[in-house]
């Protein structure tokens, strides 16, 4: 799908197992219009379907990683909050996706740009990356998951705070917070995604999508239920796993250690 201008407003690039998913309406601080929320759940849909991308990243083109809603396209009434049954919601089509995906948050995230931020596995930022929730500024409410993943990732009261002021969230204070993994210089920022993403596909293929299936699916349940749907999801797994498979992995494992310790 492509902006009046004729540039496409998502782009992908695929590499060594990698997708790299760009928001690409920079001069609208990559505002999700229609349009873009379709191309990024299209987008997010076939890379599921494509067995030679095991891992994605996902970035904004310029300046800003995502402004939300595209409140010029809502106010002409050219698209509605809540869609219609037709549209498609990119955060579930993220969220459908069986391989880790890493947020590279280069810039800010607001509103809906904070709900694409949250679908990720792992958030990666740049120094000049900010998030706000401005949902009640606006005058609506969430219906990608803010409200309930942000509380679980900060704390009810810290994301009270946020959600109930629309002020807005530094990179560093979301570090210190807990929200995000860490925060790199912006030149870093692709590269170390780029890296992460590799160190993880080094892992064995098979329990990249399961380790993500277990930890997402614990996360959504009771500390008890979580507990059970670990023993039985490692009891399934690992029945099939023999002892000279565990032995022909460990010495590699031995070297990584020494490598990262050295």
């Amino acid at each position: 799908m492509t902006d009046s201008a004729q540039e496409p407003v998502l782009l992908v690039e695929k590499s060594g197992g990698i997708a790299t998913v760009t928001l690409n309406r920079p001069t609208a601080m990559n505002a999700l219009s229609r349009d873009l929320r379709a191309a990024i759940a299209d987008a997010f849909e076939a890379l599921e379907a494509d067995p030679e991308v095991k891992a994605a990243i996902l970035t904004g083109a310029g300046k800003a990683f995502c402004a939300g809603l595209d409140l010029k396209e809502l106010g002409s009434g050219a698209s509605t909050v809540g869609g219609t049954i037709s549209d498609k919601d990119p955060v579930t089509s993220i969220g459908r996706f069986s391989g880790p995906v890493i947020g590279a948050i280069n810039g800010v995230a607001i509103t809906g740009g904070f709900e694409l931020a949250l679908a990720c596995d792992v958030l990666i930022c740049s120094s000049n990356a900010r998030f706000a929730d401005t949902h009640a500024r606006v005058g609506i409410l969430p219906g990608w998951g803010l409200s309930q993943k942000l509380s679980r990732a900060i704390g009810i009261y810290r994301a009270k705070e946020l959600s109930l002021t629309g002020n807005f969230l530094s990179a560093e204070q979301a570090a210190d917070w807990g929200m995000i993994n860490r925060v790199v210089a912006p030149e870093d920022l692709l590269p170390t995604c780029r890296k992460l993403a590799e160190d993880m596909l080094t892992v064995v293929p098979e329990c990249l999508p399961a380790y993500k299936e277990l930890i997402n699916k614990g996360f959504a349940e009771s500390f008890g239920e979580a507990l059970k749907t670990e023993l039985r999801f490692s009891g399934e797994r690992n029945n099939k796993v023999n002892s000279a498979a565990i032995e022909a992995r460990r010495e590699g494992i031995r070297e990584r250690g020494k490598k990262q310790t050295s």
